[in-house]
């Protein structure tokens, strides 16, 4: 049991980021990772670790705040291989420019980027980063770092919720190729994300601080996926990772908002 969590968190991470795993994580493995989808939120967190180090070292060392917060950001999207972004960023042209659902997937598909992209994608690095800098300047150096590793897991664990909300919105693509998310998967993410951010938020944040951060999570994912549920009738690669984007604006948002 252990080890197929463990194998689960390797695969996620695999997944997820840019951080090399282990071949042996793979043999024999037939690329699903409807179950493996339970350890996104652990996955996040180590994916998270990085960045973590670095906006914590940054603040100890002197840098303002805002300085660290890009750092952060950049390692973070390095070691991600700007996956979500990119997902942001096709999603908002696509459900922003599309007129109906099939020209909303064509526009998804190429891979040039357009005005609602950019804005996006502005948005998000400019939220993130500001309501992270906000934090290094109200909080100890490692208080502010540790939003980075809760932020992590809730925004990849409603990922998740996302995904399983909605049917494929193609009959082909990276998301129905990996298989749709387990319900007993869905869940464990869900609960792994909750108890990870409490752990990790606790000593440094007010109850209510970390309760208003997940109830505005999930608020900002369940007006993404009624958004996309209503111009596309089903997820997309593109919307899963827009929703990681999204719901990690509002964790940071909230969490500035309320310390």
């Amino acid at each position: 049991m252990i080890g197929e969590f463990v194998a689960d968190i390797a695969r996620s991470v695999g997944f997820l980021s840019r951080l090399p795993v282990h071949a042996r994580f793979f043999e024999g493995h037939d690329g699903s990772i409807s179950r493996a989808v339970r350890a996104f939120p652990v996955a996040g967190v180590a994916i998270a670790l990085p960045a973590m180090c670095v906006f914590w070292a940054t603040l100890v060392l002197g840098a303002q705040p805002l300085l660290s917060a890009i750092l952060a950001l950049g390692t973070l999207t390095i070691t991600t291989g700007a996956l979500h972004e990119d997902g942001l960023a096709d999603a908002a042209d696509g459900l922003g420019g599309g007129r109906d659902k099939e020209h909303a997937l064509i526009i998804m598909k190429d891979s040039r980027t357009g005005s609602y992209g950019v804005v996006a994608l502005i948005l998000s690095f400019g939220i993130r980063v500001a309501a992270l800098a906000q934090l290094g300047t109200d909080l100890s150096p490692f208080g502010a770092a540790l939003a980075l590793l809760a932020t992590a897991a809730v925004s990849r664990a409603l990922m998740v919720w996302h995904w399983s909300m909605l049917p494929p919105a193609r009959t082909s693509g990276v998301a129905v190729a990996v298989g749709k998310p387990e319900d007993a998967a869905r869940t464990m993410a869900l609960a792994l994300a909750t108890a990870i951010a409490f752990i990790v938020l606790l000593p440094s944040y007010h109850l209510g601080s970390m309760l208003f951060a997940l109830a505005f999570a999930v608020l900002a994912a369940f007006a993404f996926t009624r958004v996309v549920d209503k111009k596309l009738g089903g997820h997309t690669g593109d919307t899963i990772g827009a929703t990681q984007q999204i719901t990690a604006m509002a964790v940071f948002t909230a969490l500035a908002l309320a310390t």
